[in-house]
C-alpha cells in the first residue's frame, strides 16, 4: 500500500484453504494485517503486486465486473452492523437480496422474513435499527450476510461492541446457519471467549499468518 517511498507490504506469503462448513479464527495483534487480509479476500482492496486467487478466481488485475462475481459469493459481518438507519430490519436484509439476485419484490420480502425468523427475529422485521438492542442489530447484520446463501462469510471483530452472553449467542447463531448452508466462516477477533468454536484457530503477526 502507499505511494512511491511510502510504498510498503502489508501481507506477506498467504496461502490458505478453506473448505464449506468450516469455521476459521483469525488472531493477531492491532496492526499485524488481519483486517487487510480480509478486505483483500473480500475484494474490497485491490491487489498491487501478487497474486490473490479466491473461489477460483484470480483478483490481481480483475476489472470491475469480476470483483462483482465475487463479492456476490461473499457476506460480510462487520464490527459496527452497518444498517442502514432508516430501512427496518426488513428493508436492511432485502437490499442484498435485490443486489444478488434477479428477483421480484414478493419473493425478496419473503426470503428476507424469512432468514429473519430463522435469526430469531421474525417479531422484529419491521422494527428501525434503533429501535433494536446491539445484539438484535448484529443479528440483523448476520441475516443480511446470509440470505443469498454465499460461499464465504467474512466477520471482522463481530462480537466487539457486545457483553460476553450476547456476543455468545451471536457467533453461535452465526455457525449454526453457516453450516446449514454449507457456508465457511473466517473470522477475525480479539475475544478470547469464543475462540472453542472455531475448527482452526490462525495466527496473524507483521502480515504473515502464523499456525
Amino acid at each position: 500500500f502507499g505511494k512511491k517511498t511510502l510504498r510498503k507490504q502489508v501481507v506477506f506469503d498467504v496461502n490458505l484453504q478453506i473448505n464449506s462448513g468450516e469455521i476459521i479464527i483469525l488472531t493477531g495483534q492491532s496492526g499485524s494485517g488481519k483486517t487487510t487480509l480480509l478486505s483483500l479476500i473480500g475484494g474490497l482492496r485491490s491487489v498491487k503486486e501478487g497474486s490473490l486467487r479466491i473461489l477460483d478466481q484470480e483478483l490481481h488485475g480483475a476489472d470491475e465486473n469480476q470483483l462483482v462475481v465475487v463479492r456476490r459469493q461473499i457476506g460480510y459481518i462487520f464490527q459496527a452492523h452497518n444498517l442502514l438507519q432508516f430501512m427496518t430490519a426488513r428493508q436492511n436484509v432485502q437490499m442484498s437480496v435485490e443486489l444478488h439476485e434477479n428477483i421480484s419484490d414478493k419473493k425478496a420480502r419473503v426470503k428476507s422474513e424469512a432468514i429473519l425468523k430463522a435469526v430469531g427475529l421474525g417479531a422484529r422485521v419491521n422494527y428501525y435499527p434503533h429501535d433494536l438492542s446491539g445484539g438484535q442489530k448484529q443479528r440483523v447484520a448476520i441475516a443480511r450476510a446470509l440470505v443469498s446463501h454465499p460461499k464465504l462469510i467474512l466477520a471482522d471483530e463481530p462480537t466487539a461492541a457486545l457483553d460476553s452472553r450476547t456476543g455468545r449467542e451471536v457467533v453461535e447463531l452465526m455457525q449454526r446457519l453457516a453450516q446449514q448452508q454449507g457456508c465457511a466462516i473466517m473470522l477475525v477477533t480479539h475475544d478470547n471467549r469464543i475462540l472453542d468454536i472455531a475448527d482452526r484457530i490462525l495466527h496473524m503477526e507483521d502480515g504473515r499468518l502464523v499456525t
